[in-house]
C-alpha cells in the first residue's frame, strides 16, 4: 500500500483534486492545443475549413505526419507540466510521490519493462506480417522514417508518461484515499482509461468490443503499479507499446498515422491480435515481473484496505493509522 499512501504526504481535500484536475485540463486541452490549432489553421487557410477538420482529424489537412505527431505530443507535455504543478503547489507534496514509493525513480525497472514489451511487440508484428503478408505494404522512406524514430524515442514517452501518471499515479492514489482500499481504484482507473480511448477512431471502426483491449491494458498496468509499489514498470511498458506501434505499422484509420515501416491495408476487424495480448501475453508478463521482483501478498496489495499513516519518517511509514473501532 505504500504507493497509494504517498498521497497522504500532501493535501487530499476534494477541492485539491478538483483544482488540480481543472489545472490539468487547462494545460492539456486549452494551452496544449494552441500550437496544433495554429498549424492546422495555416494548412486550412480559413476558419470554416479548420472547424470542419476539427470534427474529424487535423491530420486530414495534409500536415506532415512527423510534425503532426510532435504537435499532438506537445498537448500531453502541457498536461504533464500542469499535473506536476498541481501536485507541487496544490497538494503540497513532492512530484516523486506521484511516480513511486521508492526514494528515487528506479530506471532499471523502466528499461526492463520497456525491453520486455518492445521485444514482444516486435515478435507480434513479425508474426502478423508472415501470417498475412498481403495485408501490409512497405512504406520505408529514409528521412521521414528516421525522423519518426527520433521523435518516437525522445518525445513519445511524454505522451505515455502523462497517461500513466494521471491514471496509475494521480487517480489511483486519489481513489485509494477516498475509498480506503486498492481494489476500487484498480477497477475505476482501468475503466476510465478504456473509456477515454473510446474517443479514438479505432472504436468507430472496430466497435466498442475493442474496450476489452483498452480496459484490459489499463488493468494490467494498474496491477503492475500496485504490486510493484510504483509506476516505473507501467511507464516502461506503455512507452514500448506506443513506440513499437508508431514506428513499425500504421494504418489510415488509427489514432496515430505515422511514416512507419509498413502500412496495414487490411479491412479493420476484431481478430486474434486483439485478444492474445490481454488473455495470454499480459498474464505471462505479470508472471515474469512477479518472479523477477519477488511479488508476494497479491490479495492484500490488490484488494486490501488503505490507511492513513500515523507518521512519516523520510520515505518510510512509522505506523499505520488503525481503522475506526480497531486497535
Amino acid at each position: 500500500m505504500k504507493f497509494i499512501q504517498q498521497a497522504y504526504k500532501g493535501k487530499n481535500d476534494w477541492t485539491d483534486y478538483l483544482l488540480t484536475f481543472m489545472l490539468l485540463i487547462f494545460g492539456w486541452q486549452f494551452l496544449g492545443i494552441i500550437p496544433l490549432t495554429l498549424i492546422a489553421y495555416l494548412y486550412a487557410g480559413d476558419l470554416e475549413t479548420l472547424m470542419l477538420s476539427a470534427n474529424t482529424n487535423f491530420a486530414d489537412l495534409g500536415i506532415n505526419a512527423n510534425l503532426y505527431l510532435l504537435l499532438v505530443i506537445a498537448t500531453f507535455l502541457f498536461g504533464l507540466i500542469f499535473l506536476f504543478l498541481g501536485i507541487k503547489y496544490i497538494h503540497k507534496r513532492k512530484i516523486l510521490t506521484l511516480i513511486t514509493s521508492r526514494e528515487k525513480v528506479d530506471w532499471n525497472r523502466f528499461f526492463y519493462a520497456f525491453s520486455v514489451w518492445a521485444i514482444v511487440g516486435l515478435f507480434m508484428v513479425a508474426i502478423g506480417y508472415f501470417m498475412a503478408p498481403g495485408d501490409y505494404v512497405w512504406n520505408f522512406k529514409p528521412v521521414p522514417f528516421f525522423t519518426l524514430l527520433l521523435i518516437s524515442f525522445l518525445f513519445l514517452p511524454i505522451q505515455t508518461s502523462m497517461e500513466e501518471l494521471l491514471f496509475r499515479g494521480y487517480l489511483m492514489q486519489g481513489f485509494g484515499t477516498w475509498f480506503k482500499n486498492s481494489f476500487v481504484p484498480l477497477i475505476l482507473t482501468s475503466v476510465i482509461f478504456g473509456l477515454l480511448h473510446g474517443l479514438n477512431p479505432e472504436v468507430e471502426k472496430l466497435g466498442w468490443f475493442i474496450m476489452v483491449y483498452y480496459i484490459g491494458t489499463g488493468l494490467v498496468l494498474g496491477i503492475f503499479t500496485l504490486m510493484d509499489e510504483g509506476t516505473e514498470l507501467a511507464l516502461g511498458f506503455h512507452a514500448a507499446n506506443n513506440i513499437v506501434a508508431a514506428v513499425l505499422v500504421t494504418t489510415n484509420w488509427t489514432v496515430f498515422q505515422t511514416d512507419a515501416l509498413m502500412v496495414d491495408i487490411s479491412e479493420p476487424s476484431i481478430d486474434w491480435e486483439m485478444f492474445v495480448p490481454v488473455f495470454i501475453l499480459y498474464p505471462l508478463v505479470l508472471l515474469l515481473f512477479s518472479k523477477k521482483y519477488g511479488w508476494t501478498n497479491w490479495k492484500e496489495k490488490l484488494t486490501g484496505r488503505v490507511f492513513k499513516p500515523l507518521e512519516f519518517k523520510e520515505e518510510e511509514f512509522i505506523a499505520p493509522y488503525p481503522p475506526k473501532g480497531e486497535l
